[in-house]
C-alpha cells in the first residue's frame, strides 16, 4: 500500500480525510431520525468539528443550533468552518448551559463511548431538555460486527499486541438502552443501521486508523511520536492484504454500523 503524506493537527486531519465519507452521512443519518421542526433549539454534544451542528442549522433556520465540545482544538476548527454557529466548550458531564436554558433537541453524535462519566453526560443531555424533547445518540457497534475495522486491528496488533478500541467499546443496544432509561429517558428505542463508507484514496482510510490503534494500546502509549508514526506506517503497509477483499481499483468500501437511540425526556 502506497504511503499517504499526512500533516497537520488530529483535528485538522479529522475534518479533512473523515468528515465527508464517514461523519457527514452517519450525522445526516441521525438527523433524519430527529423529525427536527424549523423553529427548534438544539444543542449538540460532542460536537467535534461541528458537522452535525452544520447540518442542523440548514434546518433550524429559525432555531438556534450551539455545539459543546471538551477540546478546544475541535472547537478551533469547527469555528473556522461554521463562523455563524455557536460553540461552547466544555465536559459532557457539566454541560455550559445555564440553568433555565433548554433546548428541543439534543444530540450527541459518536461521542458517548468516549465520555468517562456516561451515566452522568445523560442526566446532562436530559437536564437541558425541555419537557417532551427528543435526544438522539449514535454510537459504534461493536469491532466484531464490523469485518473491515477488525482485519485492520488483527494487522495492528501484530504489531503492538492487543488493543481496546475505545470507539467501538460501547456497542451493545441494550446496554446503550439501558443507560438512557436509567437515566430517566422515555421512550426508548435503538435501532442498528448498516452503511456503506467509501474511500476513494484506498490508502487513506488504513492510514488513519493505524494512526488510532497505535495511539489506543498499551505498547503505543509509551512510544515517542517519531515511534508511533514509523509504526503506523508499518501497520498501514502491511493492512494491504487485508484491504484487497474491500477494494474495486477506484476506491475502499466498506460498512459500519451504529446502534442509534432516539428517547424523550
Amino acid at each position: 500500500m502506497a504511503s499517504l503524506s499526512l500533516s497537520g493537527s488530529l483535528p485538522e486531519m479529522y475534518e479533512r480525510f473523515l468528515i465527508e465519507p464517514i461523519f457527514r452521512p452517519w450525522a445526516a443519518i441521525l438527523l433524519g431520525r430527529m423529525a427536527l421542526k424549523g423553529d427548534e433549539r438544539l444543542l449538540d454534544v460532542a460536537c467535534g468539528t461541528g458537522i452535525v451542528a452544520r447540518i442542523a442549522s440548514q434546518h433550524l433556520r429559525r432555531g438556534a443550533v450551539i455545539g459543546v465540545d471538551l477540546s478546544p482544538l475541535m472547537l478551533g476548527i469547527a469555528k473556522q468552518v461554521a463562523h455563524d454557529i455557536e460553540f461552547r466548550q466544555g465536559p459532557a458531564d457539566a454541560l455550559p448551559v445555564k440553568e433555565g436554558e433548554t433546548f428541543d433537541v439534543v444530540t450527541c453524535h459518536q461521542g458517548l463511548q468516549f465520555f468517562p462519566n456516561k451515566p452522568g453526560a445523560l442526566s446532562e443531555m436530559r437536564r437541558v431538555l425541555s419537557p417532551g424533547g427528543r435526544a438522539g445518540i449514535s454510537v459504534w457497534s461493536g469491532v466484531d460486527r464490523l469485518p473491515c475495522m477488525l482485519d485492520l486491528q488483527k494487522v495492528a496488533e501484530r504489531h503492538v499486541g492487543p488493543i481496546v478500541d475505545a470507539r467501538h467499546n460501547f456497542g451493545d443496544p441494550h446496554a446503550l438502552e439501558s443507560l438512557l432509561t436509567e437515566a430517566g429517558f422515555s421512550h426508548v428505542r435503538v435501532e442498528t443501521v448498516s452503511h456503506a463508507t467509501r474511500f476513494e484514496d484506498a490508502s487513506i482510510f488504513p492510514r488513519l486508523n493505524a494512526i488510532a490503534l497505535v495511539g489506543m494500546s498499551a505498547k503505543g502509549k509509551e512510544m515517542s511520536d517519531d515511534d508511533k508514526g514509523r509504526t503506523a506506517e508499518a501497520i498501514a503497509n502491511d493492512s494491504a492484504d487485508a484491504m484487497r477483499r474491500y477494494t474495486d481499483g477506484m476506491g475502499l468500501t466498506f460498512d459500519l454500523a451504529s446502534n442509534i437511540a432516539i428517547a424523550s425526556a
